[in-house]
């Protein structure tokens, strides 16, 4: 049966961990660029963890080019990392991105990671690992619905921002 979205919805996770990392921008926004470092780091210990214990690990990063595949993904903010369809985040914490504001050309609020009781641009190895694993073993599972999501105002203000922001050439070609 094939997926409607990427939330995992029609699979059976029986002793599979995908984990999906969804950015806007890993060449120019600082978070995702350090976020998609400290993720890197920690998948590279705990895939071999996962695999000996007898899960199948599928490591996918998926840039959100447009407002389609965000709204594909059911994409809420920059960076977003999900472990068998979940946000490994319990809520959305935004601030003021200047990288994504100078790729859209508009304001533009991305995700901070909150891990006790800090805020972070970037997240801490320990809060992924932990978050990862706990989302395998502990199998927390929200219920998702594929029908409730609609693309954020936020998102929709920064790929309208890029699709209309003018090169320096004065084109739309960048």
């Amino acid at each position: 049966m094939e997926n409607c979205c990427s939330c995992g919805c029609n699979e059976a996770s029986d002793k599979k961990v995908l984990v999906e990392y969804l950015y806007l921008d890993i060449n120019t926004c600082d978070r995702c660029i350090g976020t998609d470092a400290v993720l890197d780091e920690v998948m590279k210990i705990l895939t071999p963890v996962f695999r000996l214990a007898g899960y199948e690990v599928i490591y996918n990063k998926i840039e959100m080019k447009t407002a389609e595949i965000a709204i594909k993904h059911q994409f809420i903010s920059s960076p977003t990392i999900r472990v068998n369809g979940n946000d490994i985040c319990q809520t959305v914490s935004e601030n003021s991105c200047g990288c994504c504001a100078e790729i859209s050309g508009t304001d533009v609020d991305c995700r901070v990671f909150e891990y006790n009781g800090e805020s972070y641009e970037v997240p801490p190895k320990e809060m992924l690992a932990n978050a990862i694993l706990k989302a395998v073993f502990v199998q927390e599972k929200r219920e998702r619905s594929c029908m409730d999501y609609e693309l954020p105002d936020n998102l929709k203000q920064f790929f309208n921002g890029k699709k209309n922001k003018k090169c320096s050439c004065g084109s739309n070609c960048c």
